[in-house]
């Protein structure tokens, strides 16, 4: 038998897999039907998730461990914030670390244990890098456009401004006056933006975003290989920085935001060297179960339940509880 959890940060929800304590690691091409089988709310494990996440052996010595992260349609991404967390509080159980190295696709990420937001409900801190403004690094084409900052694009919209940025997933974010009333247009951009099209011809993360006083802001993204989401960790992040872009006024560098998420909430810090920008995001850790699951199942991604054995935390009540009182 495997051990195997699922897990959430601001309710964006995984299944955690380390490959280490398998007799037999999976293949890629195992990863990913196993992440369409797993995460699909009908036929998936416990209602499904947004996605697999990894844990496997760092190719670097700096690095305690390596996350990957597939998709809930079997792509992977380069990083996500919010399971870079879940994952963080796996491997600080696992090897009792409290900051450490997470290997990732794009770059090796200082994580930390982060005092808890309340009851029951422990938190990381992560560091969200690298952080690029260039059209290779977001993808774009045919913008007529070498950087977007809070600038029209009328090819996407007429009346919208947009910031562009890879933290490193590719953003495209936008500053609305009514997050909710805006919802169909983010849902229309966001299937645009990642069918076949012209602009973002590899699909981009599209985040609407509302001011909603000094650093606190709210965020609500179309995530790329998911659609909608609970929360998006790098697509907060992202939001984070395009808002101090657009309203240094209200968005500062340096100080503790409060981002809001239809899944609760998060902390972000938006941090400015010399040369560049990088990123903080602080949030919950959440252990929903933990399961028992046959090795072979997982390699077959077919599922008995009856072969499956549950075991439910009560952090899940803990939390809700929590964004009850915010």
């Amino acid at each position: 038998m495997v051990n195997i959890e699922k897990v959430h940060g601001s309710q964006n929800s995984f299944f955690l897999l380390d490959q280490t304590e398998l007799a037999r690691p999976l293949t890629i091409s195992e990863l990913q039907r196993l992440a369409v089988e797993i995460a699909d709310p009908q036929t998936g494990l416990l209602g499904g998730s947004d996605g697999l996440l990894v844990v496997q052996p760092a190719d670097n010595t700096q690095a305690l461990a390596q996350m990957r992260i597939f998709n809930k349609d079997g792509s992977q991404a380069l990083m996500c914030g919010n399971g870079l967390r879940t994952v963080a509080r796996y491997l600080a159980e696992k090897y009792h670390q409290h900051e450490f190295w997470v290997q990732t696709a794009a770059a090796n990420l200082r994580v930390k244990q982060y005092p808890a937001l309340g009851a029951g409900v422990p938190a990381f801190s992560v560091e969200i890098a690298p952080v690029s403004f260039t059209q290779a690094s977001v993808g774009w084409q045919h913008l007529q456009t070498s950087k977007i900052i809070n600038q029209k694009l009328p090819q996407l919209s007429a009346d919208l401004k947009f910031t562009a940025v890879a933290v490193p997933n590719p953003h495209l974010i936008s500053f609305v006056t009514n997050i909710h009333a805006a919802h169909p247009s983010l849902a229309y951009l966001g299937r645009k933006l990642n069918e076949v099209n012209p602009y973002f011809p590899n699909g981009v993360n599209v985040s609407f975003a509302q001011i909603l006083g000094p650093n606190k802001l709210f965020v609500e993204t179309y995530e790329r290989g998911v659609g909608f989401t609970n929360a998006c960790g790098t697509g907060m992040s992202a939001a984070s920085l395009a808002g101090y872009l657009a309203a240094p006024e209200q968005v500062t560098v340096d100080k503790l935001l409060t981002i809001y998420n239809p899944g609760g909430f998060v902390k972000t810090k938006i941090h400015h060297t010399k040369t560049d920008y990088w990123l903080e995001l602080i949030g919950n850790a959440t252990v929903i179960a933990k399961l028992q699951v046959p090795e072979e199942l997982l390699h077959q991604a077919r599922f008995k339940q009856e072969q499956i054995k549950v075991m439910p935390t009560d952090e899940q009540e803990a939390y809700l509880k929590l964004i009850a009182a915010k």
